[in-house]
């Protein structure tokens, strides 16, 4: 059978925005889902860097409410906290160039919570060839916050230091009293020698 430019048209699925919108409706419960049953926290950010949704960790570990957040650039975060130079460069300069990025560890120092070590872990969720309106790129950025873990490393690193020097101190001591007492050895072997002789 002959395909004619007729048939053709005929056969083709016509596809609205309506679809795309429960598509996409769909999508995000989905993604929104997920993020929330982690623990660590996670942003969910726009292809401009606003934040779209943050599961319960993020404002938990950060102090911060959702009316604070959403709809937000990241980098206005918490007046803006969150302007900070590691990330501008891992948003703007390194995942551009990678659909995704591990371990990029920041360290900084906010005016409510203190100091943070954080790994983030930063993917973009896109297809070049379905990239609409209806389906834009979104970017999942995870962070770990490692600072009582860090802490912890700290305190382990310090008492290894410390018992090392207590190490290194006995053990001079030590090879002090046994210098001494090999003179001492030394000296009564060679008076019991002139004793003898």
């Amino acid at each position: 059978m002959k395909t004619t430019k007729k048939n053709t048209k005929l056969n083709k699925i016509i596809i609205n925005d309506d679809f795309f919108n429960r598509l996409w409706e769909e999508i995000w419960t989905y993604i929104k889902t997920l993020v929330d049953v982690v623990r660590e926290p996670i942003l969910i950010l726009d292809k401009e860097l606003c934040v779209l949704a943050a599961n319960e960790s993020f404002y938990k570990t950060f102090q911060v409410e959702a009316k604070e957040t959403q709809n937000k650039l990241v980098y206005e975060l918490g007046n803006g906290q969150w302007d900070i130079p590691a990330l501008r460069k891992l948003l703007e300069d390194v995942l551009p160039k990678n659909t995704f990025l591990k371990g990029f560890e920041v360290a900084h120092e906010f005016p409510y919570i203190g100091r943070k070590m954080m790994i983030l872990n930063a993917r973009r969720i896109y297809r070049e060839s379905v990239a609409t309106e209806q389906s834009p790129p979104i970017i999942l950025l995870a962070i770990e916050d490692i600072t009582e873990m860090m802490a912890v490393a700290e305190k382990l690193s310090a008492h290894t230091n410390k018992f090392e020097t207590m190490l290194t101190e006995r053990t001079e001591k030590l090879e002090l009293h046994i210098s001494r007492l090999e003179i001492e050895i030394g000296e009564l072997q060679k008076n019991k020698a002139i004793g003898k002789g």
